[in-house]
């Protein structure tokens, strides 16, 4: 499992004392769907990243358009960047 990067911009070591923001980069990667899980193996099918089959909003975005696997079956990688601006 990979962890959360959280990257402070900034060339002071103090705490944010006025303001600060939080940008939050949600990517989907490989399918790790098992599809052999009925018969006892293991077998993913090789799609490498999640491409959404329609746009946002509607029920073909959360499918993939490679593979058709829904997308929670796409590990997930989330990129976290903090930025505090001080006066």
């Amino acid at each position: 499992m990979k962890k959360c990067q959280v990257v402070l911009k900034s060339g002071r070591r103090r705490s944010c004392s006025t303001s600060s923001s939080m940008i939050t980069n949600v990517r989907y990667g490989e399918c790790q769907k098992n599809h052999a899980a009925n018969i006892g193996g293991y077998a993913v099918d090789g799609c490498r990243e999640f491409m959404a089959s329609d746009t946002e909003g509607t029920t073909g975005a959360l499918t993939c358009a490679a593979c058709g696997c829904h997308r929670n079956f796409h590990r997930r990688e989330v990129e976290t960047e903090v930025a505090c601006e001080y006066t």
